[in-house]
C-alpha cells in the first residue's frame, strides 16, 4: 500500500479509503448490511494496509435523507482493536440541520454510534454555497474549533456537491484538513471539478476524491463506445484500472474513497493502489482519456451547452440540469436518478409548463418542452 501525508497533520493516509456506502446486503435492502461479509472486506483491506475508513450518518438508509445503518455498523466492525489502526471519518448531517444545537446532538449520538471517543475527521456533508452560509449562521466553525480543542475531532473537513464558484469560497472561509469531492476522468469539470482541486491544492488542503468509479460506471457494464476504445488502445489495463490510476495520477489528491462490496473489488484496487504514484501515467497513456471522453461525448441525447440562456425559468425548472441528467441517463443507460444527477436537481422536469420561453432563446435550437416530457417519463417526476 502506498500513503501520502495529509498536509496540516502528522498522519500517512493509504491512498485507498474505504468507503462504507455501498457495502454487501442481504435481501437487496439498503437497510440489512450483511455483516458477515463486509466484515470480511474490511478487515482483509486494512490488514493490507488500508488505514481509511468514511462512512456517514445517511449511508445505508431504507430512505434517503433518514439515520443509516452503516455508522452502527462500522462501529461494532471496528471493536476489539480494529479502530486503533485506522483514520476515521465520518459527516454532519446538514440535510438535517435545522437548528445550531443540533450540532452537537448529531456529534455526540454519532460518537456513541461508532463507539469511538473521537472522530480523525469530521465533515460538513454534502455542502454547497446556500449550505455554508446557513452554518456559519449556526456557528458551525466556531463550534468545530471547540470540539478540536476539546479533542472529539482531530481534523475539520467537508464534502461538497456544489458549483465550483461557491468551493472556491468555502475553502477560503475556514481552516480545512481536507476536501471531499467528486473527481474522475469523465467528471473534470462537474462541481468542484478539476479547478476546485487544484485551487485546494494551492491553499494547502488536502484532496479526498468520492466516485473515482463514478459510482461504479466506470468499472462494469461499459458502453460499447469506450470498451472499443479500450481494446484499441496498447497498453491493457481494465477499465477500473485506468479509472483509478487517473486520479491517483493528479499531484492534488491525497487519497479515493472506494465503496467495495466484493472480494473481487477489493483485490484489483489493493493492487493497482500499489501502483498508484503521482505522476506515474506517461503522455501517451494520458491520451485515452481524451479517447474515452470523445466517445461517451458523441452519444449525448441532446446538445445542451449549458450556456444558461434559457435560465431563470419562470416556473422553477432548472433546465440545463434537468438536460444533463437525461444525457446521463441515455449515455450510460442508467436512468437512476442518484448516479444521473438528477435526485440533487432542485427543480425538476415536472414544473414545466410548456410556455416555450427557452425554446425561442435557445442558441441550439433544442425542443426543450419535449425533454422535459421525456425527463419526466424516465424519471418520474
Amino acid at each position: 500500500m502506498l500513503y501520502r501525508r495529509l498536509n496540516k497533520t502528522g498522519i500517512d493516509l493509504s491512498i485507498l479509503g474505504f468507503g462504507c456506502m455501498r457495502l454487501p446486503v442481504l435481501e437487496n435492502k439498503l437497510e440489512k448490511i450483511d455483516y458477515q461479509m463486509s466484515k470480511q472486506l474490511l478487515y482483509h483491506a486494512i490488514e493490507h494496509g488500508v488505514n481509511f475508513i468514511d462512512t456517514a450518518w445517511f449511508y445505508h438508509a431504507s430512505v434517503f435523507g433518514q439515520k443509516g445503518e452503516s455508522e452502527p455498523f462500522v462501529g461494532e466492525a471496528l471493536s476489539g482493536g480494529w479502530r486503533e489502526k485506522v483514520h476515521l471519518a465520518t459527516k454532519m448531517p446538514l440535510f438535517h440541520m435545522r437548528q445550531k444545537e443540533q450540532m452537537g446532538t448529531y456529534l455526540k449520538e454519532q460518537l456513541e454510534r461508532l463507539k469511538t471517543g473521537y472522530l480523525d475527521f469530521y465533515l460538513l456533508h454534502g455542502l454547497n454555497g446556500e449550505i455554508w452560509d446557513r452554518m456559519k449562521g449556526f456557528g458551525v466553525r466556531e463550534f468545530l474549533d471547540r470540539k478540536k480543542s476539546e479533542g472529539k475531532i482531530q481534523n475539520a473537513c467537508f464534502s461538497f456537491h456544489g458549483d465550483a464558484a461557491d468551493f472556491l469560497r468555502i475553502c477560503d472561509e475556514y481552516d480545512w484538513t481536507y476536501a471531499q469531492i467528486q473527481f474522475n476522468y469523465m467528471d473534470t469539470e462537474f462541481q468542484a471539478g478539476l479547478k476546485g482541486l487544484e485551487y485546494a491544492a494551492s491553499k494547502g488542503i488536502n484532496v479526498i476524491v468520492m466516485e473515482p468509479l463514478k459510482g461504479g460506471k466506470l468499472s462494469r457494464n461499459i458502453p460499447p463506445e469506450m470498451m472499443s476504445v479500450f481494446s484499441s488502445f496498447p497498453v491493457k489495463r481494465s477499465p477500473a484500472e485506468w479509472a483509478l490510476r487517473y486520479v491517483w495520477n493528479e499531484p492534488g489528491v491525497s487519497a479515493l474513497l472506494s465503496g467495495m462490496n466484493a472480494m473481487e473489488q477489493l483485490e484489483e484496487n489493493l493492487r493497482v493502489a500499489e501502483e498508484g504514484v503521482t505522476g506515474s501515467l506517461g503522455n501517451d497513456e494520458i491520451l485515452i482519456f481524451d479517447a474515452l471522453r470523445g466517445a461517451m461525448n458523441n452519444k449525448s441525447k441532446i446538445d445542451c451547452t449549458a450556456c444558461r440562456y434559457c435560465m431563470p425559468c419562470k416556473s422553477g425548472v432548472e433546465i440545463p440540469e434537468v438536460l444533463a441528467a437525461l444525457n446521463n441517463a441515455v449515455a450510460w443507460n442508467d436512468p437512476n436518478p442518484w448516479g444521473t444527477g438528477y435526485l440533487r436537481v432542485q427543480g425538476k422536469a415536472g414544473k414545466c409548463t410548456e410556455c416555450r420561453e427557452c425554446e425561442e432563446v435557445c442558441p441550439q435550437g433544442l425542443r426543450v418542452s419535449t425533454h422535459m416530457k421525456e425527463a419526466v417519463a424516465l424519471f418520474r417526476e
